[in-house]
């Protein structure tokens, strides 16, 4: 043993010890969510809703921190720089990914966070406004072949989940739609309903609602199988697009270098409160999903994510920062 390992090797021991301290008495203090959104969204809601089953099991308060703007990366770069001890979480959207993705950022969401858990996953539905005479998702792809670039659709901004999934859907069919931009796609609305806007892909949350009272039109949502929320609309595979998939998922993660430990118990605590009844059914009224994954499958489902959306931007010429 040299000069260098004697002088470093109880230092060394004594930071593992108390990183293994740390971890066997956590937590003894309020927890932290940090959401990149504001009150009252679904996120918001998710977050609210197994916090006080976090709460209960562990003994400590979980305590929601909402810090909106800037598309989530006002949330992410606070929580990037926090210390990781198990005492910050952050909870996050698809959006975000796709955001990070596609701007450049003064964090990296795969470098400076550990993967905790996918939180939910909900389907999206397109819904095109009453003023439009198509019934299908096949009728609506023919009148967009006939008409190049006539139709309009409307987003929550560029880069957004509805931007994205709406250029894959006119990649996928060879047709040519005209971007909006909204500043949140619940301002689209009136131009939805009105028909100055044709049609947007967003989530079925936020849509249901006005497909019901006929305001807007349902043709097909993104997931595998039907929704409950709207029992009698296909799927975009069965309307005849193969392979089209669109999730809006809620996940949660760690500033790097949380222990393991306390990443494992994190994820225990988030899918043991989204196993409770009540949870469970709370979500079911808006069409989402309970997951619950592990902290290595909810790694791997966001890699996958990312080079799904930078692929799609791509060929629909949106550009990409990385």
């Amino acid at each position: 043993m040299n000069a260098w390992t004697r002088i470093l090797a109880p230092l060394l021991l004594g930071i593992a010890c108390a990183g293994g301290a740390l971890a066997q008495h956590y937590p003894t203090r309020p927890i932290r969510i940090i959401l990149p959104v504001g009150p009252g969204g679904g996120l918001d809601i998710v977050a609210r809703l197994i916090g006080p089953k976090i709460t209960a099991s562990v003994g400590q308060t979980v305590v929601v921190d909402n810090r909106p703007g800037a598309s989530g990366a006002i949330a992410l770069e606070i929580a990037s720089r926090a210390t990781p001890d198990g005492y910050t979480v952050m909870v996050f959207s698809a959006s975000q990914v796709i955001f990070s993705s596609l701007n450049k950022t003064n964090y990296d969401l795969f470098r400076d966070f550990t993967p905790v858990s996918q939180i939910t996953a909900a389907p999206y539905v397109l819904v095109v406004s009453p003023q439009l005479a198509v019934r299908s998702v096949k009728e609506l792809v023919a009148y967009a072949k006939a008409h190049p670039g006539k139709l309009n659709y409307a987003s929550a901004g560029n880069g957004s989940l509805q931007h994205l999934a709406t250029e894959y859907l006119a990649t996928l069919e060879g047709i040519k739609l005209t971007h909006i931009p909204y500043k949140g796609i619940g301002t689209a609305l009136p131009d939805l309903v009105s028909g100055r806007t044709h049609l947007t892909i967003s989530s079925v949350t936020s849509m249901a609602p006005h497909v019901r009272n006929h305001r807007l039109r349902a043709l097909a949502v993104t997931s595998a199988q039907r929704t409950p929320v709207l029992p009698g609309v296909v799927t975009m595979i069965e309307a005849g697009v193969p392979g089209f998939l669109v999730t809006q998922w809620l996940g949660s993660m760690v500033p790097t270098g949380t222990p393991k430990r306390i990443v494992e118990l994190l994820h225990s605590e988030i899918a043991k409160a989204l196993r409770q009844s009540d949870v469970a059914s709370a979500l079911a009224v808006d069409g989402t999903t309970p997951v619950g994954s592990t902290p290595q499958e909810f790694g791997k489902f966001m890699h996958a994510e990312r080079d799904k959306w930078v692929r799609v931007a791509r060929q629909a010429g949106i550009p990409v920062s990385r």
